[in-house]
């Protein structure tokens, strides 16, 4: 599957739900796409209501940190007016632990997934709480020292 075709997708759900399931149908939270492995990062707004993904309990975008910049990031657009959102593609491999918690989440809904081994699991959301307290620290590769430097000299 392409990048493009995958967003595409996401494009048509009319309902929080259906985007979690479109999400669980393409194989989210991983998804092989143009030949290379990447966790499934949605954040966004369905008609006034918020979407996020926790990554062991934290919100993605804080569980992620700097590895963020790494991270490709695409804008999608829903059926129904005032929805949408980014679904941000983090390269599998920059992963650095071997299990981690992926939660697709909604004000009412939710997607809970355990991730071991590169083998996804999908869990319910009393698993899901049992198993946050046992899950290592979730870490993946940031930006060197030199990108750093260079994004700085970029940025001025």
């Amino acid at each position: 599957m392409k990048v493009e075709g995958f967003v595409a997708s996401l494009r048509n759900a009319e309902t929080l739900d259906e985007l979690f399931k479109i999400l669980e149908e393409k194989g989210a939270p991983l998804i092989e796409l143009d030949g290379e492995r990447f966790l499934i990062v949605v954040e966004g707004d369905f008609e006034g209501k918020k979407f996020w993904t926790e990554i062991n309990g934290e919100r993605a975008n804080q569980a992620l940190g700097d590895a963020m910049l790494n991270s490709s990031s695409f804008p999608f657009r829903c059926k129904r007016p005032y929805t949408g959102g980014n679904v941000i593609f983090v390269r599998f491999e920059d992963v650095e632990v071997n299990e981690f918690l992926v939660a697709y989440r909604g004000p009412e809904e939710g997607l809970f997934y355990l991730v071991k081994d590169g083998r996804v699991e999908k869990i319910t959301g009393e698993e899901h709480r049992e198993l946050l307290q046992k899950m290592p620290e979730f870490r993946v590769k940031g930006m060197s020292e030199e990108e750093m430097d260079a994004m700085g000299a970029f940025f001025g």
